[in-house]
C-alpha cells in the first residue's frame, strides 16, 4: 500500500497584487489545505505577469489572517546575492519567533532573471559555485539559529565576526531543499531537512529520491523522517488546448525554450515563446481539466515514494477550492 501523502499548494507570486495572496492562504485554510507555498522573485518570469511583490512583506500577513496553515516562501535563495543568508536567518527567526511551528521555508540555488543583478560582480556564476554558496549559506543560518553565544564565521563566501542572533525561532525552522536532479538531491540529502523536486514520477523513483536517500543515511539522517516533496506543474483550464491558449497569453510558454532560465530579461523570456510548439507545452505542464486527472498525477508521486505533493494553483481562489472541494477529499486518511 503506497505511504500516506500531503496535499500542498503552490500560490506562487504573480498576476494579482499582494494582498490577494493572503486572501489566498486565508481561503486555503478554509479549504482544509494545511500547507502553503509563495514564490520569492524579484522579476515576475515573464513580463505579462506585470506584478511581482515582495514575499517576506506578505508571509507575516498571511500568517496572522490565518490560525494553523503553515506557509513559506518556495524558494528563497541565501547565496549572497539578493539576500545574504544572515539576513535571511533573521527574517525566518523573526517569523517563527511569532508564529512557531508554522512558518515553512524553501531554499535553492536560484535562476539568472531574479538573482544575477545582485552578485556582486554582476555575473551568474554556474551550478556549482552557486551550490556550494547555498550550502555555506544553510551552515551559517543554522549556527545563528543555534549558537548561545558570538560566534564568527569564516567561509568561502560568507564570513562574519563576533555575531550573534538576538532573536532566535522559537521552534526548530526545518529547511526544504529544491533539487532538479540526482546530485542537488544528494547535497539535500546531506545538508537540509526535505526534499523538492519538480522531476517527474520515473526520474524520482530512479534517480532523486534514491539520490537524496543515500546522502542522508551516509550524513547520519533517517531518512524516512525526512519529507520527499514533489510539485507538480499544474494548469487548471477547461481543456487542454485552451490551457495552451492561456499558457501562452500569459507569456509562460518562453520559460519551456532551452536556455530560459540563464535570461535575466522577463521580456526576453516571454519573446523565447514564439519558438515553443504546443506539444513542447503539453509536454511541460498536467493540464487539469478534470479532478481525476489531478488524482492520477498524486498518485503516480505517491507511489514512487512521495510524502508530500504540492498542486501549483497560482493566485486563483477557483483552483484553490478545486483542490479543497474536489482533490483533497480523496487522500483525506492520508493528510495530516
Amino acid at each position: 500500500m503506497p505511504n500516506p501523502v500531503r496535499i500542498t499548494i503552490d500560490i506562487g507570486e504573480s498576476y494579482v497584487d499582494p494582498y490577494n495572496f493572503v486572501e489566498c492562504v486565508a481561503l486555503a485554510e478554509k479549504c482544509g489545505i494545511n500547507y502553503a507555498w509563495l514564490g520569492d522573485h524579484f522579476l515576475p518570469w515573464t513580463h505579462s505577469r506585470k506584478r511581482s511583490g515582495f514575499v517576506w512583506s506578505y508571509l507575516p500577513v498571511a500568517l496572522d489572517r490565518t490560525k494553523e496553515i503553515k506557509v513559506g516562501p518556495s524558494v528563497t535563495i541565501p547565496i549572497g546575492g539578493r539576500y545574504h543568508p544572515a539576513i535571511i536567518a533573521q527574517a525566518a527567526a523573526t517569523i517563527d519567533n511569532m508564529y512557531p511551528g508554522r512558518f515553512l521555508l524553501g531554499v535553492g540555488s536560484g535562476e539568472a532573471m531574479s538573482e544575477s543583478r545582485f552578485m556582486s560582480n554582476g555575473k551568474w556564476p554556474p551550478w556549482r559555485e552557486r551550490i556550494d554558496r547555498l550550502v555555506e549559506g544553510i551552515t551559517l543560518m543554522r549556527k545563528l539559529w543555534e549558537s548561545e553565544e558570538y560566534f564568527s564565521f569564516s567561509g568561502k563566501y560568507f564570513s562574519m565576526k563576533d555575531v550573534f542572533l538576538y532573536t532566535k525561532p522559537k521552534s526548530k525552522i526545518e529547511i526544504y531543499f529544491s533539487a532538479l536532479g540526482p546530485k542537488g538531491a544528494a547535497y539535500a540529502g546531506q545538508y537540509a531537512d526535505h526534499l523538492v523536486t519538480i522531476a517527474s514520477p520515473q526520474k524520482c523513483r530512479e534517480e532523486i529520491f534514491p539520490a537524496f536517500e543515500a546522502a542522508a543515511v551516509k550524513a547520519g539522517k533517517d531518512p524516512n523522517k525526512m519529507e520527499k516533496v514533489a510539485n507538480i506543474s499544474s494548469w487548471f483550464a477547461d481543456s487542454k488546448q485552451s490551457g495552451v491558449e492561456e499558457v501562452r497569453r500569459l507569456g509562460d510558454a518562453g520559460l519551456f525554450d532551452r536556455g530560459s532560465l540563464d535570461e535575466i530579461d522577463p521580456r526576453k523570456i516571454e519573446q523565447r515563446g514564439t519558438r515553443v510548439s504546443d506539444e513542447q507545452i503539453l509536454q511541460s505542464k498536467v493540464f487539469v481539466t478534470s479532478p481525476e486527472v489531478l488524482i492520477e498525477e498524486i498518485e503516480q508521486y505517491q507511489k514512487v515514494g512521495a510524502t508530500s505533493v504540492t498542486i501549483v494553483t497560482q493566485s486563483k481562489p477557483e483552483n484553490i477550492r478545486f483542490v479543497g472541494e474536489k482533490v483533497l477529499p480523496y487522500f483525506r486518511e492520508d493528510s495530516h
